[in-house]
């Protein structure tokens, strides 16, 4: 029989208590203590791990989801972005023709008023516009456009709300006009291209060269003298043709205008004629230079 349990938990006791003090007194347990915590690194190592790679792939997968939503909401604030900024760009631009037209207006003699252009029709036998001022904000057959950079043309019909416009380029137009360096009187008959007109009735002798501006002469009763129409682009003579072949740019740019300037001169007839449509020949008035 060997000793009993009271025998042995008293010997361990004692055991212990010794081990204790001698630890305490003269650090001889502290070798031992570092090769028994060599030994079990390894295992503590190894029971850590599952634990450490389940917290590794948590913390990726969390931030994989986070840049993800990030990433998306960026790409959402961009769109955003873009979105208004192509408004702002609009919005610039838009400032920038509303200053010239206002600063086209201060130098002006004759009223203004601004119009905003709703619909186009660049039709080749049909070049007119829609815009949003009619006879019951004062405007009536006949009355001159014009925008910052030229004339534009002239109100063909007046409704309560709103007004039709013929362009200067359309066909059944006719614009008395001047060279501004020499002086010649001749017609701007439109072509059905917002890009060109036609100078008519101008002997091959006459003086005229690529780059010289034309202006409303002021004949035909409709529109007022010296406002810019067109840029002469070409001049060909043909031996034997009794005139000389003149084509000439609009400084109007007809085909990228959305706001005009309606003029309204200090004497004008208190009734004129309604305009023609364009198929039915140039305007009455605005045929002799």
């Amino acid at each position: 029989m060997g000793p009993s349990p009271a025998a042995r938990l008293a010997l361990l006791a004692l055991l212990s208590i010794g081990l204790m003090w001698a630890d305490h007194r003269h650090q001889h347990v502290e070798t031992l203590r570092s090769a028994l915590a060599l030994v079990v690194y390894p295992v503590q190592v190894g029971v850590n791990l599952p634990v450490q790679a389940a917290s590794w792939l948590t913390e990726q997968f969390n931030t994989h989801q986070q840049l993800v939503a990030e990433n998306r909401r960026l790409r959402d604030e961009k769109l955003q972005l873009s979105a208004m900024m192509l408004r702002f760009e609009a919005l610039e631009e838009e400032n920038t023709r509303l200053r010239q037209l206002l600063d086209t207006s201060t130098r002006l003699r004759d009223p203004l008023m601004i119009a905003e252009i709703m619909a186009v029709d660049l039709d080749p036998f049909r070049q007119q516009i829609l815009i949003n001022r009619g006879h019951m904000h004062g405007t009536y057959p006949g009355q001159p456009l014009i925008n910052a950079q030229g004339v534009v043309g002239q109100v063909l019909e007046s409704h309560p709300l709103h007004s039709v416009v013929l362009l200067i380029s359309d066909p059944g137009h006719a614009l008395p006009v001047l060279v501004n360096r020499t002086g010649l009187r001749t017609l701007a008959v439109g072509t059905g291209n917002p890009h060109r007109l036609e100078l008519r009735y101008i002997p091959p002798a006459e003086d005229l060269e690529p780059g010289d501006i034309i202006s409303t002469s002021g004949l035909g009763g409709r529109f007022p003298a010296d406002y810019p129409v067109a840029e002469i682009t070409r001049v060909e003579r043909i031996p034997g043709e009794a005139f000389a072949h003149v084509e000439a740019r609009p400084l109007a740019r007809l085909d990228r205008s959305r706001e005009v300037l309606l003029l309204t001169p200090a004497r004008h007839p208190e009734t004129i004629e309604a305009l023609p449509r364009p198929d039915e020949g140039p305007v009455p008035g605005d045929i002799q230079p």
